[in-house]
């Protein structure tokens, strides 16, 4: 009896979808038009995993795969590329990148992995470009800024622009800080908004050099501040204080109730 195969299944569903009859909706769809759906879908397995529900991931991921074989399934029928060859230049590349494993490399930790993979990701790059890759190549403009940041900080840090003692990294930080006052002082908006985003890149570089991704730490510290906004909400509402006669005060001791 012959088993079913349920990703060739899904690949078979998503192509009817597509196919003349099938959705108007799926039908009408291009690459572009997907874009913040997959942008959408990757959040939220990041949330899924945050949940440490199975179920939920699972879901999650189902919906995340979605994305993948629909841009597979457009290319497809432009002759590009199929969903086959999609697993197979992912299956190379990982073959490719962990000789370690498919090879006769030897390596001692992880880390000499994260240089090996280094190394083979330039090697590679050189070979498509016919020249010397840049550093920052490979990182998408579409990155979160503090993401783009931690991964730009990352990339120079290899190459040894790095800080000598963490210390350093502090003082840098509150150097840029100062800078900050200064340019609030002066009242220019344009040297205000460039000294902040001096002041956040160095405290997303602080969070590298911690081995924190800044994009994760700042989505935790927005949920930790949404969680406690709501318990002085509900403060509020107990108390049945009117808005406008909120004082800072109240709203000072409001917000050191629901830290505690």
């Amino acid at each position: 009896m012959k088993k079913n195969d349920p990703f060739k299944d899904f690949i078979k569903i998503i192509a009817k979808l597509r196919a003349p009859g099938g959705c108007p909706w799926d039908r009408k769809q291009t690459h572009q038009t997907l874009k913040p759906y997959l942008l959408e879908e990757t959040y939220e397995v990041l949330e899924a995993i945050d949940t440490k529900k199975p179920d939920i991931l699972k879901e999650e991921l189902g919906d995340l795969l979605l994305q993948v074989v629909l841009h597979a399934q457009l290319a497809s029928e432009r002759k590009a590329f199929t969903m086959d060859d999609v697993a197979d230049g992912i299956s190379q590349k990982i073959i490719r990148r962990h000789p370690h494993v498919f090879g006769t490399t030897k390596v001692k930790n992880a880390e000499q992995v994260l240089t090996n993979w280094v190394a083979i990701k330039n090697e590679e790059k050189a070979e498509k470009q016919g020249k010397k890759p840049c550093v920052f190549d490979g990182i998408p403009k579409h990155f979160p800024a503090l993401f783009e940041n931690y991964k730009i900080s990352k990339r120079v840090a290899r190459m040894g622009f790095e800080w000598k003692k963490t210390t350093d990294v502090f003082n840098k930080v509150e150097e840029e800080l100062n800078e900050t006052k200064e340019a609030v002082r002066s009242g220019n908006k344009k040297h205000i908004k460039e000294e902040l985003g001096d002041l956040l890149f160095t405290v997303a570089n602080l969070c590298r050099v911690y081995e924190v991704n800044p994009e994760m730490a700042l989505k935790q510290a927005n949920k930790k501040f949404k969680k406690r906004f709501h318990k002085v909400e509900k403060q509020i509402e107990k108390e049945k204080i009117p808005l406008h006669k909120m004082t800072f005060k109240k709203w000072n001791q409001f917000w050191n109730i629901a830290k505690k």
